[in-house]
């Protein structure tokens, strides 16, 4: 008996959409590709001090339900257009998520939320998702997690992160160096600022990797660098980061390093200690930081949904609440509109006087 040496543990591999039949069937519009185009800018703007305004990522932990997703972004939208001379909202718009152990991976792992894994449904609801928001005028940021997807949707995407569990990763760095949008890197879960900084150092020089090409093609991958990086602070096992001790210090280690000074700050995770209440005490410091003249933090980052707190995974997905997070807690949105202002009007104070 000829014993196998290959693929013992597959149990089956299954051919899906390539990228560019995706976007036939879902193509980008001349608006849409407009405004990815000059948000982009406005955020290379924003980290590079040439834009004063605040950059604030806001939204769900995750992407489960569009319906959810669309409403929020259409409330999301009005409150974008009233505070837009001092914030710069762009939408959180999350479909994976990396897992410690086992777990829902999100929207595009599995959009059914009962463990059959349609991918390609997955990727065509994110892809019209990212449609319908970007259409309404809103920039969408989004972990990139998959090295493959961004091949499907990073053309939508204005602003992308490394997470904390993937920064140190290799294949995301090389990644990143590929990506068209500015990228951040969170300190991973230890805390550690230096592993997010030689992400940002690595992600600005060329590689060559394995990748796929737009029909899909297993294919070697050449880029040129991204010079638009920059680090996001979300805490760690030891405790937050978001304190002026630890803005002085990454702001220190970056420039030690030689690299772009802007700072982002994740309001949750180990930040509020995973407590969304306290990411508006998160906000607060970050903003008072920022009026005392810490030019260097650029941004935010929010977890916010329609409604306040999560709910546990149901047996059947029609079975969940309507605008509460499955992952993590996020705020409901009236809380998110009353930090916002609080936080365009701080701003307001602080241009008016400069």
């Amino acid at each position: 008996m000829i014993r196998s040496t290959q693929d013992l543990f597959v149990r089956e591999i299954e051919p899906l959409i390539s990228p560019i039949r995706l976007k036939t069937l879902l193509p980008i519009i001349e608006p849409v590709r407009r405004l990815v185009v000059e948000s982009r800018d406005t955020v290379k703007h924003i980290l590079s001090g040439k834009d004063n305004r605040f950059l604030v990522i806001v939204g769900p932990c995750s992407i489960h339900d569009d319906a959810s997703a669309l409403e929020y972004a259409q409330r999301l939208n009005a409150l974008r257009l009233e505070l837009g001379d001092t914030l710069y909202i762009v939408m959180r718009v999350y479909f994976e998520k990396p897992r410690t152990t086992i777990g829902w991976k999100g929207l595009i792992a599995d959009p059914d939320m009962n463990g059959r894994n349609d991918i390609e449904a997955g990727l065509k609801i994110a892809r019209r998702l990212l449609l319908d928001i970007t259409s309404l005028g809103i920039p969408a940021g989004t972990e990139m997690l998959d090295p493959i997807v961004p091949q499907y949707i990073a053309d939508l995407i204005t602003w992308a992160a490394i997470g904390a569990r993937t920064t140190e990763s290799q294949t995301h760095r090389e990644m990143a160096s590929g990506l068209s949008m500015p990228v951040g890197f969170k300190n991973n879960t230890d805390g550690n600022l230096q592993i997010a900084a030689d992400a940002m150092e690595s992600a600005r020089h060329a590689h060559s990797f394995l990748g796929i090409d737009q029909h899909g093609v297993t294919s070697l991958v050449r880029t040129k660098g991204n010079p638009h990086s920059h680090i996001i602070l979300r805490g760690g096992r030891h405790g937050p980061n978001y304190r002026p001790f630890y803005v002085r210090k990454a702001a220190e280690t970056l420039h030690r390093a030689g690299l772009s000074p802007a700072i982002i700050v994740d309001c949750s995770h180990a930040n509020s200690d995973k407590k969304y209440e306290r990411q508006e005490k998160v906000l607060k410091s970050v903003i008072r930081q920022r009026v005392n003249g810490s030019t260097g933090l650029v941004g935010v980052m929010l977890e916010s949904h329609l409604l306040a707190g999560h709910q546990p995974m149901a047996a059947k997905k029609a079975d969940l609440r309507y605008g509460i997070s499955v992952t993590d807690a996020c705020m409901g949105w009236e809380a998110t509109e009353k930090v916002l202002r609080d936080a365009a009007r701080s701003l307001i104070r602080l241009n008016r006087i400069s």
